[in-house]
């Protein structure tokens, strides 16, 4: 049975549909279960049970400090280990993205999956077109952002699901790999141009700063946000590559247009 962790998080739950329209039964782990979810809360090892699960799809649990992140996914493979899990696929970062601040967790993740003994497959995930667009702010005269001319290979988070669940779903076929599922490289300025607006740069100072005087941010998300803004402003976040539609079998959503549309729905 393939189990998907973060059942209520964007990423899971559309791995899960993917899942279900494959035809695909599937277990969903959530801290918070609803229905037949089972209860599954890294910070809880006592809830952390696999019985019954061979492919594990471990979705990150981010949103918090490197040292909490590393410590719930070393709970999870133990109990990986434990209930007899025989495969892990660990949705990741980008290889591209090293230098991202939130980079750290996710190589320490994946260091301990390949040296687990289990069989395992690394997704990763380039940054999310939804992202990207929601990361630009709305002014009088239209658009700005940290972002300048740099280019983003962004990818929308329906295709990096269907790739979850395409692994998930064939394991065997994708034991040992390590796929860099990006998209196609797109600009704040392709995103201002689609909507008929202007956009305009700001420094990252000052970037950084407004995020800083944000009190809805948790402490660690400002220079996560910051090194998101420098790596695409500076060139190290737009190459693409052929992974995530060789995984599909199909072309790739637009991410031009996702990152539009939720730009356009913040106005």
């Amino acid at each position: 049975m393939i189990m998907v962790t973060g059942a209520n998080g964007q990423l899971a739950s559309r791995t899960l549909a993917e899942l279900a329209d494959r035809g695909t039964p599937a277990l969903a782990g959530s801290r918070t279960p609803t229905g037949a979810q089972r209860h599954l809360d890294f910070d809880d090892p006592a809830t952390l049970d696999l019985t019954g699960v061979s492919t594990l799809v471990l979705v990150s649990a981010g949103y918090a400090e490197d040292d909490m992140v590393i410590a719930r996914h070393r709970a999870l493979l133990h109990a990986a280990g434990r209930d007899g899990v025989a495969h892990v696929t660990y949705t990741s970062l980008t290889s591209a993205g090293d230098h991202l601040g939130f980079a750290l967790a996710h190589r320490a993740t994946e260091r301990m999956i390949t040296t687990s003994g289990l069989a395992w497959t690394i997704l990763r995930n380039g940054l999310y077109a939804e992202l990207f667009g929601a990361l630009l702010a709305w002014t009088p005269d239209g658009l700005e952002s940290a972002f300048g001319t740099g280019a983003l290979a962004a990818v929308a988070r329906a295709d990096l699901a269907a790739a979850a669940a395409v692994v998930a779903g064939e394991p065997t076929a994708h034991a040992g790999k390590v796929y860099d599922l990006v998209g196609t490289p797109i600009t704040a300025g392709d995103i201002a141009d689609r909507l008929g607006v202007a956009h305009r740069t700001i420094g990252l100072g000052e970037y950084r700063a407004r995020l800083l005087g944000d009190a809805n941010l948790l402490p660690f998300q400002p220079p996560m946000l910051a090194s998101i803004a420098t790596g695409i402003r500076h060139g190290f976040l737009h190459d693409n590559g052929p992974d995530l539609v060789r995984l599909l079998d199909r072309p790739l959503t637009d991410p031009l247009a996702v990152a539009a549309d939720v730009t356009a729905a913040m106005r």
